[in-house]
């Protein structure tokens, strides 16, 4: 698979090898089908095209598109789309949804930190739970910003540190400790980083938290299907010998225990998460 990510400069001492990161992260990403798990969230991208207003005829970019959730709600309400990830297998994911639907949509491969497209391209960008796994925050918003027209905007879905997902990967970070110095993506939850995220080039930033209800017959059927099909979490049962995967199985059971609202014949995992409109400054 060839990786789309554009050279990255000399990275200060101390910093965070991005590019190694991104490497690792594509992998895991690609690893598994998340598409299984994806389009059990297409909910998630229709709430989030209504929120950001998505209309007809305009120029919509779905970044780390995954298999298209958002790009799909987009396309229903006649928008030109572009759907982007660095992961081809996804994307071609998309474009079967797309084509099995009869949807115009054009699809790209292309790296959230370095979007192959001119200033002022788009409309509207959209994001459900891809942009915030970008391992650059500030570059991923910045490239999110100039690619919008003034006074465009930008619909993300992310989940919240403190939901059950956000739980999730702090609990496989205790196994599988992620790279030093990375700031967890769980801060795209969080409504005052993305203020300080975007800056100055937004007039405002409104953010409802919501829920999607994960629904499973039973803890081994999520486990069955997350660690068979979830990047992060196959990668993380993979990196473990099985002493260590044992270890973290048991951990993820109790968080799924604590978690589920469903009583012992079901398992219904609420997964909170943000919902973030952001408009662009004017000029």
């Amino acid at each position: 698979m060839s990786d789309p990510v554009s050279p990255a400069p000399a990275r200060p001492p101390g910093a965070p090898d991005y590019a190694a990161i991104k490497q690792r992260q594509q992998a895991g990403w690609a690893s598994g089908d998340f598409a299984v798990i994806g389009v059990t969230l297409q909910l998630v991208g229709e709430s989030l095209a209504e929120a950001a207003d998505i209309r007809a005829q305009e120029d919509v970019i779905d970044i780390a598109a995954g298999n298209g959730n958002a790009t799909l709600a987009a396309a229903r309400r006649f928008a030109r789309v572009v759907s982007t990830d660095y992961v081809p297998a996804l994307l071609e994911k998309g474009r079967a949804r797309a084509e099995a639907e009869g949807l115009a949509v054009t699809f790209q491969v292309a790296d959230a930190e370095a979007l192959p497209f001119p200033d002022a391209s788009f409309d509207a960008a959209l994001s459900t739970f891809g942009v915030m796994f970008a391992p650059d925050h500030r570059r991923a918003a910045a490239e999110m910003l100039r690619v919008l027209r003034p006074g465009g905007r930008i619909g993300m879905a992310n989940w919240t540190p403190e939901g059950f997902v956000g739980q999730l990967f702090q609990t496989l970070g205790k196994h599988v400790p992620p790279p030093a110095g990375l700031v967890s993506p769980g801060r795209w939850g969080e409504q005052a980083y993305l203020r300080d995220l975007f800056g100055p080039g937004v007039e405002q930033i409104h953010a409802q938290r919501k829920f999607f209800n994960f629904r499973y017959a039973s803890a081994d059927h999520w486990l069955h299907v997350f660690r068979d099909y979830y990047g992060p979490v196959h990668k993380a049962f993979g990196a473990l010998d099985a002493a260590g995967a044992a270890a973290l199985e048991q951990d993820v059971r109790a968080l799924l225990d604590r978690s589920n609202t469903a009583g012992p014949h079901s398992l219904v995992v609420p997964g909170e998460y943000l919902e973030v409109i952001v408009n662009k400054r004017q000029a």
